[in-house]
């Protein structure tokens, strides 16, 4: 029996602006699109993906995950990212 790792949930208060900015931050694309959930990935047929969706309570303590990101030239990414908002 095979298992694939399909996504990692990101529950968030505004999904698809927080999906949108991470599909820009990673250069990934937008695979799915609703009002409550936005998913994203690498490339459309490619896994595994991070779905941000909706969720009505709010963040009431420190992010149990975080994502580590090695940039080619750190003072280029972090200006970049920050650009992105």
């Amino acid at each position: 029996m095979a298992l694939e790792w399909e996504q990692v949930i990101v529950d968030a208060a505004d999904p698809v602006a927080l999906g949108r900015w991470w599909a820009a931050a990673l250069r990934w694309v937008v695979v799915d699109d609703g009002p409550d959930d936005l998913e994203i990935r690498p490339a459309p047929d490619r896994l595994p993906g991070l779905l941000f969706t909706r969720v009505p309570e709010p963040k009431l303590g420190k992010n149990r995950l975080h994502l580590d990101l090695r940039p080619d030239d750190q003072d280029a990414e972090v200006a970049r990212l920050l650009a992105l908002g």
